[in-house]
């Protein structure tokens, strides 16, 4: 049975997406009854019929929706410290594809993997990311490319589900690289292995969403769309990795079936932003791979305000591109490199992250109705979750009313 509790002195940002500065309370209370938020306001308005609930002081705390990476690699075997070395030598992310490093090198690594070594690895990075007050994360397969394999990562994925408190949703990325068993046949790829295995991973009731990755060195937009006609057919939501080296007009694919996101888009054409925002698809910013590949192009941000385009933030965590399982490092690099506000970049992993999972009204808000999934800082303004760099200032997390 759940407890009705009170939370008083703390501020709250409620990340409530029609008010200002973070929809901030100074003085704020929390009435949390049955796992959800029942009222939420300044205490000094605390309706009466709460006053006798279990109250819990916060220490003037600041108190935030909990934390969504909505975007990670997080299952994957060995890592790619050399290909990072190669690429500080002068070797760009084509090439160190091209010579079969990259992506089919972690596929190898993954493959020869067992699934108790998948899982332990993986649960370090997750609870990296635990750490830092995240309480919702997106793992995609796409390191095993092939049916049997791609199948594994996600029961690996769910079985975290059930060692950490967390909220693990799973998405089908065998479009992701092209193995060497199918080198220069894209296309039987895409029938053999990405359709056929999604149709069995769909039976099994291991995906929650399908992703690809649409770049000339990935799959063209009509193989993508192949596998977004099927996902369609099986009543799965779509996003997709887009515009990240080359504009391919994945953006506006995702757009065509009403998906849930777009993610990387640094060379999103800013004329096509707007036929982008009409499909109230979220725009997942990956500030860790543009960093860690040392990318000049930033994505269109300014289009994405002046449009109305929500804006998410995840830290794309995988062994290549993005080594960070660190949510707030991914939070403080959107606003150095991308020029985003320490307030956008706290909406793009709370309230915006919740949007691109489809998980909006439950998770990354603090208001009447939402989960009581929420996050306890040890700082006095929300800005300070984006400023600092380095040990979190994390304190706790409140999990449906209860301590976790």
């Amino acid at each position: 049975m759940q407890r009705e509790v009170l939370y008083t002195e703390c501020r709250v940002a409620t990340m409530h997406s029609g008010k200002p500065e973070y929809g901030l309370i100074e003085n704020g209370a929390i009435v949390v009854r049955n796992g959800r938020i029942a009222w939420v306001g300044d205490a000094q308005g605390l309706p009466a019929q709460y006053s006798n609930y279990s109250n819990e002081s916060l220490g003037q705390r600041l108190i935030t929706p909990a934390l969504i990476d909505c975007h990670t690699h997080l299952v994957f075997g060995g890592n790619r410290a050399s290909e990072f070395e190669m690429r500080l030598n002068g070797a760009s992310y084509e090439e160190i594809s091209k010579a079969g490093s990259g992506i089919v090198s972690t596929v190898r690594a993954t493959r020869l993997a067992s699934d108790k070594e998948l899982l332990q690895s993986a649960i370090t990075r997750l609870d990296d990311l635990i750490s830092e007050g995240v309480a919702v994360v997106e793992i995609k397969s796409g390191y095993g490319l092939t049916i049997a394999d791609e199948i594994r990562m996600l029961r690996v994925a769910r079985k975290l589900e059930s060692l950490r408190p967390v909220k693990i949703l799973t998405t089908w990325l065998a479009a992701h690289a092209l193995p060497v068993e199918y080198e220069d046949k894209p296309d039987d790829y895409i029938n053999e292995v990405a359709i056929l295995g999604l149709q069995q991973a769909a039976e099994e009731g291991l995906v929650d969403a399908v992703d690809g990755f649409c770049e000339t060195i990935g799959f063209s937009p009509a193989q993508i769309e192949r596998l977004f006609e099927v996902a369609h057919s099986l009543g799965l939501p779509v996003k997709l990795h887009a515009e990240q080296l080359s504009d391919q007009k994945g953006a506006l694919l995702v757009g065509k079936y009403a998906g849930l996101s777009a993610d990387h888009l640094e060379y999103l054409s800013v004329d096509d932003v707007p036929k982008f925002a009409e499909s109230g698809a979220v725009a997942v910013m990956l500030p860790g791979a543009f960093y860690t590949l040392r990318e000049s192009k930033i994505p269109p941000i300014n289009v994405f305000r002046s449009t109305g385009v929500e804006m998410a933030i995840a830290t794309d965590c995988n062994p290549g591109s993005s080594p960070i399982s660190s949510i707030l490092t991914a939070m403080n690099i959107a606003c150095t490199q991308f020029s985003m506000t320490p307030e956008e970049a706290l909406a793009g992993t709370t309230r915006c992250a919740a949007q691109a999972l489809g998980l909006q009204g439950d998770y990354g808000v603090i208001e009447d109705g939402a989960l009581a999934e929420l996050a306890v800082w040890n700082v006095q303004h929300p800005a300070e979750l984006s400023y600092w760099v380095g040990p979190s200032k994390f304190h706790k997390r409140i999990s449906h009313g209860e301590t976790s």
